[in-house]
Formats: structure tokens, C-alpha cells, sequence
């Protein structure tokens, strides 16, 4: 019995794929890709969190937001190089969190305390440095307030981190307007720069740790940042090679009076969201600052749909923005919005006060609010549980 090739059974053919299986290090099949989500999906709903975080500084609600965004990235974070930033972002937001606190401890706080928690030698300074002061009494109320200021901070970086953790740069950037395209190449360049650093140094390390060399301190931080350096400027002339091959600067000819109407479009419009945001924050223009908003942000989308026809670029297999992306991006405003609203009916319940000293209660709805971010762990498709070396098609 004639035995065929490439089967380790005689007399049996070997077995065809499955419709739609990649082949073994193969890339991921269009069905796969389409399953994703839409990444503006994600930025839009962790710039929502971000903005219900400035809402606020009560600091179990902020604790929440970070909880919230947290989790998501945890259960939905994908396998890739530029996923691990968001551990950057934590320690970023640590950092602040830190830095804020040593501030109102070295120079004080405006906040009047009686609460004496301890006293610092004081630094006289002259007569023009009034109302700055170094050392002296440090008070529980000067660092509470420090505390619920600087925690509103971080959980706005955090919440960046998650949008850098979940989103595909170069997925965002093709998902741009041919008129933006130019300006998000360098956006996503800028944002791939710190995550694609940290792979580096973990790869740098760890061959380190394997060659048996010493990987922490001054002595292997030194020995590590030269190789880093090199890896940064290598793919610097890689990425301008790769740009100018795909013709990255180039624009198509239209005529004088359509430039004309172009920049007269984005700049009105952009005055126009000036102007009209102006007005829905101040009493004395309720009344035009919603219709001059809208209409300026009209003409910027005429300003841009007109820009993309200078730009001589298609989009490869753009990415859907299917029911999934609306959830995920609804659930993010419906956070900012509530919160929004819980300040102006209970201001008290979201910005406690600290004089007097009292300690914060968590308000139920809008706590309960805050859990509506929690909607894309489980609507969003799960991460795959194997990671894909090949890199995405470029826009």
C-alpha cells in the first residue's frame, strides 16, 4: 500500500485545514481581525472615565474609577508589546501621587488645618517670596487635600494608561481622516515610543540575568541604556525608510480655491468650538453657546472631509465600528455623564470637604454609576491566548 507523503499513516492523504484556520505562524485571517474591537472604541470610553474622574475628588469614588478601568485592562488587555504600558502608567500615577504629597509637606498648603500631625524646621525667606513658605507645621487637613487632588490626577493617567493598554496604535491610526493622517503618524509614533522602550529594556534585562551579569542598579542600568539607545535610533531610521517607501508626505493637487475653503472651514470651526464651549461654562451664555458649538463643529468635519482629498492614501481592511464599539463607547459616557450630574445636584458627595476634617462616604448612585464601566470585560471579545509576532498590515 503506497504511502503518502507528509502522513504518518500509510494510504491516508494528510488532513486538509479548516476553513478559515491560518496556517502554523501564519497571520491573523480577516474573520479574526473584523471580531475585534473598533480601538477609538476604547479611547473614547477611557477618556469618558478620565473626564467623570475630573468630576470628582472624592477618593473612593476615584479608587473606583481605577478599579473599574483596571479590571477591564486585566481581563482584556491583548498579548502584545505595547499592552505592557500600562504597568508604566501605575507607577507614573504612583509617582504623582508621591511627588504631590512631598510637595504640600515641604512648602505647606493653602488649606488651614488644626489637626498638627508634625513640625518641620522652617526656612525664612525674604520679603518678595511671601506666601511660600519651607518647612513648618504640617497639618492632617493640608494633606488630605493634597491627597484627594493629587488622586484625581492619577487616576487620569491611569486611565490614559488603559486607553495606551487596550487600543492598537496602528489600528487607531488607520481608522484616522485622510486629513489627520499625517498628525496621527506622528501621535502614534510618540505614543509607541515609551512601550516599545520598556520591551526593550525587559528583553535587555533578562538576557542579563541569563548571562548571569548584574541587571539592577547604577552599574546595569548604565550597561543597559547604551544598548537601548542604539535599539531607539535603529528603528528611528527603520520607521523614516519605511515612511518614505509609502510615500508618507505626500499630497495631491487641488485647486488654490478648495485649499482656501478648507483652512477657512477647520478654522472657523475650531473658533467656533471655542467659543461654544466658552459659553456652556459661563452663566451669561446658556443661551448661544450649545448652537455656536454645534455649528463649529460642523465646519471642522466639512474642513476635514475637504483635507483628506489632499491625501493620497486607502485604508487596508478598516476596522468596523459594529454594536460593540456604541456599547463600550456609551457605557464610558454614561460614567461622565452621571457624574456630571451627580456634582450639580450634590456637590458635597463628590468634592468633600476637609475643613473640618471628616472622613468620606461613598455616595450610592453615582458609586453604582461608576460600575456601568465595567460593561466592556464583557462585551468585548477576549484577548487571544496566543500571541501573533507578525505585525499588523500598515495603513
Amino acid at each position: 500500500m503506497r504511502e503518502s507523503r507528509g502522513s504518518g499513516r500509510p494510504g491516508l492523504a494528510p488532513p486538509r485545514p479548516e476553513r478559515g484556520t491560518p496556517p502554523a505562524g501564519g497571520p491573523v485571517p480577516y474573520a479574526r481581525r473584523a471580531a475585534r474591537l473598533h480601538p477609538g472604541a476604547w479611547w473614547l470610553w477611557a477618556l469618558a472615565l478620565g473626564t467623570a474622574a475630573t468630576r470628582t475628588t472624592n477618593p473612593l469614588l476615584l479608587a473606583l474609577l481605577i478599579t473599574v478601568s483596571g479590571y477591564v485592562v486585566a481581563v482584556r488587555r491583548p498579548h502584545t508589546p505595547w499592552a505592557l504600558s500600562y504597568g508604566a502608567f501605575v507607577k507614573l500615577a504612583a509617582a504623582v501621587l508621591l511627588l504631590r504629597l512631598a510637595f504640600a509637606v515641604v512648602l505647606g498648603s493653602p488649606i488651614p488645618g488644626t489637626h498638627t500631625l508634625f513640625t518641620l524646621p522652617e526656612v525664612p525667606l525674604p520679603d518678595w517670596a511671601q506666601g511660600i513658605r519651607l518647612g513648618g507645621r504640617v497639618t492632617a487637613e493640608g494633606l488630605a487635600f493634597a491627597l484627594y487632588d493629587a488622586l484625581r490626577l492619577a487616576a487620569l493617567l491611569i486611565c490614559v494608561g488603559a486607553a495606551n493598554a487596550l487600543a492598537s496604535p496602528s489600528r487607531l491610526l488607520k481608522s484616522l481622516p485622510g486629513a489627520l493622517y499625517e498628525l496621527g503618524v506622528a501621535v502614534v509614533v510618540a505614543l509607541t515610543f515609551a512601550p516599545n522602550l520598556i520591551a526593550d529594556v525587559r528583553r535587555l534585562r533578562a538576557a542579563r540575568r541569563l548571562r548571569g551579569r548584574p541587571d539592577k542598579g547604577v552599574r546595569g542600568l548604565a550597561q543597559v541604556g547604551l544598548p537601548v539607545l542604539e535599539g531607539a535610533l535603529e528603528r528611528s531610521v527603520s520607521l523614516a525608510a519605511a515612511m518614505d517607501a509609502r510615500g508618507y508626505g505626500r499630497t495631491a493637487e487641488v485647486p488654490p480655491a478648495v485649499r482656501r475653503t478648507t483652512a477657512a472651514l477647520t478654522l472657523g470651526g475650531l473658533l467656533g468650538v471655542c467659543a461654544g464651549t466658552y459659553g456652556l461654562l459661563t452663566a451669561a451664555g446658556g443661551g448661544y453657546g450649545l448652537p455656536v458649538l454645534l455649528a463649529g463643529v460642523a465646519s471642522a468635519l466639512a474642513g476635514l472631509w475637504l483635507g483628506g482629498r489632499r491625501t493620497l492614501r486607502t485604508r487596508y481592511r478598516p476596522d468596523p465600528w459594529d454594536a460593540r464599539a456604541w456599547l463600550v463607547t456609551a457605557s464610558g459616557v454614561a460614567v461622565a455623564a452621571l457624574l456630571t450630574l451627580a456634582g450639580s445636584l450634590d456637590p458635597g458627595a463628590l468634592r468633600p470637604g476637609v475643613v473640618p476634617l471628616e472622613p468620606p462616604t461613598l455616595p450610592l448612585w453615582p458609586a453604582a454609576a461608576v460600575l456601568i464601566g465595567l460593561l466592556p470585560a464583557f462585551v468585548t471579545p477576549a484577548p487571544e491566548a496566543v500571541r501573533d509576532t507578525r505585525e499588523e498590515p500598515t495603513p
